[in-house]
This record gives C-alpha cells, structure tokens and sequence, in this order.
C-alpha cells in the first residue's frame, strides 16, 4: 500500500483487513440498525447518529422507524410531525435535511444507489453518503469519521490531513466487503480505539499499530459558561409556550418557554444544567404570570409530544411533570 498517507507498522494490509473483520463479525454490538439491508433505514441511522451518542440513537431510531417505516411515509408527513418526532435529538436541520431528502427520493421513484448520486441529496455529505453507499449498496468507498480519525492517527503515528485521511482509509478498505469493513472501522474506533485511553490490550490489530496507546495528547477542549432563563406558566393542565421563528438561524419553528426578564431577586422553581455543542448552561426557570410574558399559546400537556420542543423545553417540561 502506498506510504504518502498511511505508514503502518505491519506490512501487509491483507493482514489488517482479516483481523479486523474477524473481530466485527464476533464482537460486534447488537443494535437496531445492524444488519439492516434497506438503504432508507441505514440513511435514518446515519443521520441520527451524526452528534449523537449511540445510547440515545438506538430508542429514538426505533420509534421514528415506527412512525416512518418508510421514505414514502416520510415524505408524505408535515414538517412539523417530523420535528416533534425528532425532538430531543438536537441538530434539527438534520430532521428538516432528512425529511427534504425523502421528498426528492420519493419524487424520483428510486433510492441513489452511488455515493455521488446521494451527495446531492439535501443535507448529505462525504460521510452519511459513502456509509449508505458501502453498507446498502457495497460500494467500494471509505468513510471518515471521528473514529476512524483516531484509529488511523493511532495506527501510522501520524498527524494527516483531512484529505490524507480519506487516502489512508481508501488504501486500506477491504473492498470485498466494503460495508462490513467500513462499520468494523467505526466499532474499533467507538469500543477499543476510544481517545484518552485506548483498550489495547483487546485490540485485534495492535500488532498493525505505530503507537499502541493513547499517543500525543490532545489539546483539551475549552468549554464556554452562559446562563439561561425562562417563564414557567401553568393552568389547567396547559402550559405557555412561544413558537420560535421560521427566519431564526438555530432551531426555526421549534417551541419552547417564554423568556423570563425581571429586575426583581427571586428565587428560580428549578436549576438545571444543559449543554449544547461547546457551551455548558446553567438553566434557571422562575414561575411567571400573564403580565410578565408578552405573546404565547397554552398547549395542552397531553398533547406536548405531538409538538416539536426543542429539547431542552422538554427536559424542563419533563422536570415538571415528575415533581
């Protein structure tokens, strides 16, 4: 294999690919998309595990693969009933992505069944459309993610480029199984290959690796403060919500609490803590009445899951309804 992107240890490729397919095929996780053959489910699981932790993906998947079996259920429903079913998942152009994009596939009467044929799609790029491509389809691409970074970081001892990334990994796909090796990348990088301390000990390719541990130090991600506040108003079992506007940049068309803006010191009913991206909230929520909030609508509680929240308006709702 060429040596101007990837410089491992072992000298055979062949050897890297059988190990760790060997590996994934016995120890891979059990989860609900695994194994799934249908291109639109696999496109689903993709998107949703795009900054989301695997724990949280696996109920939601299985309760948007209920609601929308399939591209055509999709497609045909209100932007709004997709957005309420994603709620809580975060990174809600993902949704509206998702949802556009079953539209068109719905229009064209077939599923992309290449890579560059699903790059212009909304939404998918590099990434969501070589894992579609290798897994439903074995198409013989590569894919990059923050796993596979680590895993070929740790295993040429090098620091590459984006581009050199992709190289490395193109050079070593398994390209007769394609789909399997590309997820078997991930699983090591997820499971073994973790950052900080890897589990080498377990590794099934330790003998291919350059560092056989965590290697240099990353720098530590600096983490920023800010502090929210909302109005919490409550009657008959309806609570005051505000729809967010369709023109703002973070989270269009998504409800959630009214602001809360007083001079006074009072005591908030609850603190939470919530973070998004790289900001740590502090999230303090004061019991307000009719005259402290300008504009809203009273939604029923019963009623709150049809509504697209944004997520941390249903973890304070949530909070409410278990005291």
């Amino acid at each position: 294999m060429g040596q101007t992107a990837v410089n491992m240890n072992h000298p055979n490729a062949g050897h890297f690919r059988r190990l760790l397919l060997n590996w994934y095929r016995q120890n891979q996780r059990k989860l609900p998309w695994r194994g799934e053959g249908d291109p639109y489910k696999i496109l689903v699981s993709e998107i949703m595990l795009q900054q989301t932790r695997v724990v949280v993906v696996e109920d939601r998947y299985k309760k948007f693969i209920n609601q929308f079996p399939t591209v055509q259920a999709l497609a045909r429903a209100r932007e709004q009933t997709v957005l309420a079913a994603w709620s809580g998942l975060g990174y809600y152009r993902r949704a509206r992505n998702l949802h556009a994009a079953a539209k068109e596939i719905t229009k064209a009467s077939e599923f992309p069944r290449t890579a560059e044929a699903l790059r212009d799609l909304p939404g998918i790029g590099r990434y969501t459309a070589n894992a579609v491509a290798s897994i439903a389809f074995s198409e013989k691409v590569p894919v990059v993610d923050g796993n596979v970074k680590r895993v070929l970081h740790r295993l040429t001892g090098r620091d590459l480029s984006e581009e050199q990334y992709w190289q490395a990994a193109a050079l070593l796909l398994a390209t007769e199984s394609p789909g399997d090796f590309n997820q078997a990348m991930m699983e090591l990088g997820a499971v073994v290959c973790v950052p900080g301390n890897p589990l080498c000990i377990g590794c099934p390719v330790i003998d291919c690796c350059a560092t056989r541990g965590a290697g240099a130090k990353q720098a530590k991600e600096i983490r920023k403060k800010a502090v929210l506040k909302y109005s919490l108003c409550l009657k008959n079992g309806r609570v005051l919500l505000q729809q967010r506007d369709n023109a703002n940049s973070l989270m269009p068309g998504m409800w959630e609490l009214p602001a809360f803006s007083s001079g006074k010191a009072i005591q908030p009913l609850m603190r939470l803590k919530h973070s998004i991206t790289v900001t740590d909230y502090t999230v303090l929520v004061y019991a307000a009445n009719l005259t402290s909030v300008e504009k809203g609508r009273w939604i029923a509680m019963r009623s709150l899951n049809r509504l697209p929240l944004t997520g941390l308006a249903r973890k304070i709702i949530r909070h409410v309804a278990n005291e």
